[in-house]
């Protein structure tokens, strides 16, 4: 009999010394994923060397300077990639601080007193009055045995969290910087149309000269004559609505790095010169490796999990040791062996009844898990959505691109015909007026084109994921922002 109480009481120590993980074994969920993109017919599949810069400078193939120098300001200036970069440092800090009850906690306390009892306290025997001065030096230590990986899972959560805000800091990064450049586009599309705009100005203004001469000299009606100044008050209208949509989109180039939109311009240029880079688009299953949203996703999902582990470790024994040891005198003579003091002890702690609070807990700790899995999921199958656009808006867009191109020449020859005519005598006005109304929409339409263009190219790098990679996610270890004093 006693050999076997002590069996068993040796085996209940083994046990108890021997870490138990209680979280479920962690698997991502796999996806079944096509073999090339449905969209990707003018693209070609990327060879290593040809994946988007890891240095996350994708602006660069848009070839812009100014465009360059806007983008580093945005890095530096930003407040909500700042905001973004606070919240790191913050779930960092927290990974650290659940990190910390791994180990044991060491503090020690002086106090000096001097201290005086009321004649008429309780109990008191009627003696009066007595005074006396303590001193006290101690330290104290106690330490929790993770027995259950309790808190090892919560350091496992904080730090998968930790990344998930990593990530988190990348898409927002990535999202700014994809804003400014639509942005910048778009002023770019509408210096341009304004550039259209004030060219057709400028012969809406000759063709009103030539029909009021021809009005005044009674080879044509008023009519004529009004018609060529509908004309070119439309398009002056026209220009003060594409100058302010300009002035807007200034003001929010400006906010995005971060300076105020009154002292910040952007000197317009006549021409669109921004041409859309050739992009490969890799394959399918690199994807997941590419976006930082999806990695992040994938880490709220991990750190479910751990959490799991916690809840499942509240069903046992939390078992804690705990030392003091110090001086106290009435004087200062502390350091004496006398005026000694200790105390060691352990307790554990085992729930019992509490009306079904753990339960819950792991229940609630499930279905979280499930949420973050299914977030996941979603956040796939959008990422799949936002490049399967990205890639048939540069395919039909440069396909469109060259055929309004086209149709921008004829619109401009028609106009040329129509206006010979009319000063030879040999039509009205109203076919001048219809064909400038035809030239001007079809070259502004091509402008607008070639913006929405660019504009796509930038989304479909947004999408690829602007050159991050999963690789430059920092690990658990690296999640925090220091060491423990003496721990490698």
């Amino acid at each position: 009999m006693r050999r076997g109480v002590r069996a068993l009481i040796a085996s209940l120590g083994v046990a108890l010394l021997c870490s138990c993980d209680l979280a479920p074994v962690y698997e991502p969920p796999h996806f079944l994923l096509p073999e090339s993109y449905q969209g990707s017919v003018p693209f070609r599949l990327a060879h290593p060397d040809e994946v988007l810069s890891p240095r996350g400078d994708w602006w660069t193939l848009l070839g812009d300077t100014h465009l360059n120098q806007l983008e580093d300001q945005l890095g530096r200036a930003n407040p909500t990639l700042q905001a973004a970069a606070e919240a790191y440092t913050q779930a960092r800090a927290l990974a650290a601080e659940a990190q910390s009850r791994l180990y044991p906690q060491v503090s020690t306390r002086g106090l000096i007193s001097d201290n005086k009892e009321s004649a008429h306290r309780l109990f008191s025997n009627g003696g009066g009055s007595k005074e006396q001065a303590s001193s006290q030096i101690d330290a104290a230590a106690s330490w929790e045995p993770d027995f259950w990986d309790a808190i090892r899972n919560s350091a496992h959560a904080q730090k998968r969290l930790a990344q998930a805000s990593a990530a988190d800091l990348a898409t927002a990064r990535l999202s700014l910087q994809a804003e400014l450049a639509n942005d910048y586009v778009a002023a770019r599309g509408l210096d341009a149309e304004l550039e259209v705009l004030r060219q057709s100005i400028a012969s809406y203004q000759a063709a009103v000269e030539v029909a009021r001469l021809r009005t005044q000299g009674e080879i044509a009606s008023g009519l004529d004559l009004a018609r060529a100044l509908s004309q070119l008050h439309s398009a002056q209208a026209q220009e003060s609505e594409i100058a302010l949509q300009r002035d807007l989109m200034q003001h929010a180039v400006a906010v995005l790095i971060g300076a105020m939109p009154s002292t910040f311009s952007i000197e317009p240029l006549k021409e669109f010169r921004l041409i859309p880079p050739q992009l490969p688009a890799g394959v399918p299953s690199e994807l997941l490796q590419r976006r930082p949203d999806i990695a992040s996703a994938e880490r709220q999902m991990a750190a479910a999990n751990a959490s799991i582990g916690v809840s499942r470790a509240a069903f046992y024994p939390n078992i804690t040791f705990s030392a003091t040891g110090g001086f106290e005198d009435t004087a200062f003579n502390l350091l004496s062996l006398p005026n000694s003091l200790w105390s060691v002890g352990a307790g554990a702690m085992l729930p019992l009844f509490e009306g079904g609070l753990r339960r819950a807990e792991l229940r609630r700790s499930w279905s979280q898990y499930a949420q973050t899995r299914d977030n996941y999921r979603a956040t796939v199958l959008a990422a799949f959505q936002e490049l399967e656009d990205g890639l048939s808006l540069t395919q039909h867009l440069a396909t469109e691109a060259t055929q309004q191109h086209e149709a921008s020449d004829q619109a401009a020859q028609a106009l040329s015909i129509s206006a010979m005519l009319y000063q030879d005598g040999l039509d009205n006005y109203l076919s001048v007026s219809v064909a400038q109304v035809q030239a001007l929409a079809a070259q502004t339409t091509e402008v607008q084109i070639r913006t929405r263009q660019m504009q796509a190219a930038v989304s479909l790098i947004r999408a690829l994921g602007g050159g991050w990679t999963v690789q430059v996610l920092p690990n658990e270890g690296q999640t925090l922002p220091f060491g423990v004093p003496g721990k490698q």
